[in-house]
């Protein structure tokens, strides 16, 4: 076999494995959504168990993000990405087997632990197997798997619980986990970042910091935003990560660098993340939910509908990953983003309790292009604003932020439907979806505005040449296994 073959299937081999165990740990964020009241009749709990099925998932995951990237760094990004995978696919084992609320949501921490591992590790493997002039491509199959798990898993859910039962939402996991296993040992290679030891401090100040929000964010809809332990959380969150950044602005070996923030791209894209996430979001748990509660749809049946914006990425997001690479990501991002902008706003304006499918079709499509095109050189523009060896914490950092953004979407966007509506009829539920949706429509529209922030690529080569931050062609040191 020759070495080109040899790196030509290396690079496959990495793009699968590390697309779908993206897809296994995104999905994971809304699939149990469509889920609660099956698992209610069989497992029994209050309404605020059943939330907890839900946020003990995001908030491990969101919390333990970075430094599951910085373990990475430190000892071995493959390696690390075997042992979160272990504890992902233990976990979900461990969900499906639950005979009571307290052990799924038990099981579900478990899960968000082995995902935060894994997920950051994803990024960095797949630049470590991919020639740099390929990275658009990659990035962008790799980004509209991940799209399409983020927007189908109310589908997925609804679709097992509905015509299987809900604990193969979690047995989906378990033979996928155990077909990567291999995989992964055999076909990826081994890469390190700077190998500066773990940032002790700064690991519990980032961590402390993003629970502290996060917990406040999933629980303030719920609780009341004024409730002690929301309002102890938020400020409690706040404070530490002010801590964080302090500390960071000081520290020999920061677990992020806060230096990275001076550039452009890496502040202008994870901004847009954000925002994107945020926006996102809030509205696919709501819309999931209109098109059953008001417009009478099956969970089969909602999430086909819902096709034309979830299933776009799998036809647009290669397309934008080939156009990054042509012209650069700055300009494709903001583009998808303002499309789903209008997508969501289109959506806010024709929604009604009698509302027809054709006329919310323009809105779905806009919304899917938008999102496909954000997908694919959002990740390139990630991972080539920072040096080689920063890669793996810049995407822990930015699949942090991405987190946040979806629980505080949701916490904002619920938080107005509930001002403005409510669940006791049809036209409530719509008196609270329009707003909230304007709501999400005006974040990712500010989003767009972000992305055009980035440094064009001209520029941001004139900047690397000027001694930067980023480099134009990053190569990541390998070893073989």
């Amino acid at each position: 076999m020759s070495q080109q073959t040899a790196r030509r299937g290396g690079t496959v081999w990495a793009l699968v494995i590390t697309s779908v165990a993206g897809f296994m740990a995104a999905l994971d964020n809304l699939v149990v959504t469509t889920a609660l009241p099956s698992i209610r009749k069989d497992l029994g709990g209050a309404l605020g168990d059943l939330e907890w099925t839900v946020s003990a998932y995001t908030l491990t995951f969101a919390v333990l993000l970075m430094f599951g990237a910085a373990l990475g760094d430190r000892f071995g990004r493959r390696r690390m990405f075997l042992v979160g995978l272990t504890v992902f696919t233990g976990a979900s084992a461990a969900a499906a087997m639950a005979t009571a609320i307290d052990s799924l949501i038990a099981a579900r921490a478990v899960q968000g632990v082995g995902a935060a591992i894994m997920m950051p590790l994803t990024l960095t493997l797949l630049t470590a197997a991919v020639p740099a002039a390929k990275r658009g491509m990659a990035y962008g199959i790799w980004g509209a798997v991940n799209g399409l798990a983020v927007a189908s898993g109310p589908l997925i859910g609804g679709s097992l619980t509905e015509h299987v039962s809900w604990h193969w939402i979690f047995w989906l996991n378990v033979p996928l986990g155990v077909a990567l296993l291999p995989l992964a040992r055999l076909r990826l290679a081994e890469s390190h970042g700077t190998g500066a030891p773990l940032d002790a401090p700064g690991t519990l100040l980032a961590s402390g910091g993003l629970f502290g929000i996060v917990y406040g964010l999933v629980r303030g809809p719920a609780d009341g935003w004024t409730s002690p332990l929301v309002m102890t959380g938020l400020f409690a969150g706040s404070t530490l990560l002010l801590g964080f950044v302090l500390y960071s602005l000081r520290a020999k070996n920061p677990m992020l660098p806060m230096r990275l923030f001076r550039s452009r791209a890496f502040s202008g894209i994870n901004a847009a993340s954000l925002l994107m996430f945020l926006g996102m979001f809030g509205s696919i748990f709501l819309l999931s939910q209109f098109m059953q509660g008001v417009l009478g749809y099956s969970p089969t049946e909602a999430g086909l509908r819902m096709l034309p914006w979830t299933g776009m990425p799998m036809i647009v997001a290669p397309i934008a990953g080939i156009l990054s690479d042509r012209i650069g990501g700055r300009p494709v991002v903001a583009t998808g983003l303002f499309l789903q902008a209008a997508g969501l706003g289109w959506i806010a304006t024709v929604a009604s309790t009698g509302v027809s499918y054709a006329a919310q079709l323009p809105g779905l499509i806009l919304s899917g292009i938008g999102m496909a095109l954000y997908f694919a050189p959002a990740a390139n523009l990630v991972m080539s604003s920072v040096l080689p060896k920063e890669q793996g914490i810049a995407s822990g950092a930015n699949n942090a932020l991405r987190e946040v953004g979806g629980a505080l979407g949701i916490a904002i966007m619920s938080s107005i439907f509930s001002a403005q509506g409510g669940y006791e009829s049809g036209q409530a539920f719509v008196d609270g979806l329009k707003p909230a949706l304007v709501t999400g429509s005006a974040v990712v529209a500010i989003a767009g505005v972000a992305a055009l922030l980035i440094p064009t690529r001209r520029a941001a080569h004139l900047a690397t040449t000027a001694g930067g931050t980023a480099e134009p062609e990053p190569v990541l040191q390998t070893t073989s296994h």
